[in-house]
C-alpha cells in the first residue's frame, strides 16, 4: 500500500437518530482534534488522525477514546469509534462495536488478520444482495473473499462492485478523508411565469428539476434518503408531501419516478400553479450508499447515459443536454 492508503484513519457513529445540532457539535469535536473531518450525515463522520496523533503524542486508541470522554462530558452524546489504516477499516471497524459508545482501533499491520473472520456482510460497503450472492457462491467471510481471485469476484457482483469488494478485502482503499460539512438538504426550484394549468407542461418542468436534482447530488457526492415536493398556488395556497425511496439514491431515474409519485398523489386537477420545489431530504454521503447488483440491462445502459451526460455538462454547461420534453417546453 502507498504512504497515503497508510494513513490513520478514524470513523465516528453517532446514535441513531441524533438531532442535527447535536451532530453539528460533535463535527465540532472532531475538529477539535483534526483539521481533516468529513461529515457523513446524518450521524457519522471521517477524521483523518495523522497530525492529531503527532500533535497530541499518544496512540490511536487512546485518542478515539478522548473524543468519547469529550463527546460524553460536554454533550451527553455517546460515539461508536472505530480507527484503522482506511475508510474501509475504520468503518467497519465502528460498526462492530455495539451502542452505546467504544473504541476499536486496528493497526495497519494487523488489518488484514483482523478482518479475515468478520462475515462477509460485515465489510463496509458489501450490500445485502452482495453478501447473498458471495454467501451462494461459498464465501462466508472476508479472509474467503480476499483469497478468491477477484476476476471471479467481479463475475458474481459486477465489474466496478466486484473490483471494490475484492480491493476492500485485501485492505486496499486508497479514498483520501476529504473536509466536508454536507447540508442537510438540497432545493431546485421553478417559478412560472404564468399560472400554469397544463399537466404536460407542470410533468415537463418537474422533470427539469428531477435532472437538476440528480446533477446537483452527484457534483456534492451525495444521495437522497427522501424527496420532498412543494407547489404553490395562486393565491398563495400550497401543497407539500414528502416520501422515502427504498435506497439512497442520486440518480434520475430514481429521483423521477417517486417525483411523479409525489405528483400524481397531489390530484391536481384544475389547480393553478404558479411555482414548484423539489427537495432532496435526510442526504448521505455517496460513499455510504452500498453498490447493488443489477439483472436490469436497461437500467445499466441509463445509468452509462446518465454518467455520460455529466461529463458532457461538465465540459460544455448544464443546459446543452437534457431529456426532450424539457427542451419542447423551453422552445
Amino acid at each position: 500500500m502507498t504512504t497515503k492508503e497508510q494513513m490513520p484513519v478514524g470513523h465516528v457513529r453517532c446514535p441513531d437518530r441524533l438531532p442535527e445540532e447535536a451532530y453539528r457539535r460533535v463535527l465540532d469535536e472532531l475538529a477539535g482534534l483534526s483539521p481533516v473531518v468529513q461529515a457523513l450525515p446524518p450521524t457519522a463522520a471521517l477524521v483523518e488522525l495523522k497530525g492529531a496523533l503527532r500533535y497530541h503524542g499518544t496512540d490511536a486508541r487512546r485518542l478515539g477514546e478522548i473524543l468519547r470522554v469529550r463527546t460524553l462530558s460536554r454533550l451527553g452524546v455517546d460515539v461508536r469509534v472505530g480507527i484503522g489504516p482506511s475508510i474501509t477499516v475504520a468503518a467497519t471497524a465502528s460498526a462492530q462495536i455495539e451502542p452505546p459508545g467504544g473504541v476499536v482501533a486496528v493497526a495497519p499491520r494487523q488489518a488484514a488478520h483482523w478482518l479475515a473472520p468478520l462475515p462477509v456482510d460485515a465489510l463496509h460497503g458489501i450490500g445485502p444482495r452482495q453478501a447473498d450472492a458471495l454467501r451462494d457462491y461459498g464465501i462466508h467471510t472476508v479472509g474467503l473473499l480476499a483469497a478468491v481471485d477477484p476476476a471471479t469476484v467481479q463475475r458474481l457482483l459486477g465489474g466496478r462492485a466486484g473490483r471494490l469488494a475484492a480491493d476492500r478485502a485485501r485492505g486496499i482503499d486508497p479514498r483520501p478523508v476529504i473536509p466536508r460539512t454536507l447540508p442537510t438538504a438540497a432545493t431546485v426550484r421553478c417559478a412560472f411565469d404564468r399560472h400554469v394549468l397544463d399537466g404536460a407542461a407542470v410533468r415537463a418542468a418537474l422533470l427539469d428539476l428531477v435532472v437538476q436534482l440528480g446533477l446537483l447530488l452527484r457534483r456534492r457526492g451525495q444521495a437522497a434518503r427522501a424527496l420532498t415536493l412543494t407547489l404553490k398556488f395562486a393565491g398563495s395556497g400550497s401543497w407539500e408531501k414528502t416520501r422515502r425511496l427504498k435506497e439512497p439514491s442520486a440518480h434520475d431515474e430514481d429521483l423521477r419516478v417517486l417525483a411523479y409519485r409525489l405528483m400524481d398523489a397531489a390530484g391536481l386537477q384544475r389547480g393553478r400553479l404558479t411555482a414548484i420545489a423539489l427537495k432532496g431530504d435526510d442526504l448521505v454521503s455517496a460513499d455510504q450508499v452500498a453498490l447493488q447488483i443489477s439483472l436490469d440491462d436497461a437500467r445499466e445502459a441509463r445509468l452509462v447515459a446518465e454518467a455520460t451526460a455529466d461529463r458532457i455538462r461538465d465540459k460544455f454547461g448544464a443546459g446543452v443536454i437534457g431529456p426532450a420534453a424539457v427542451y419542447r417546453r423551453a422552445s
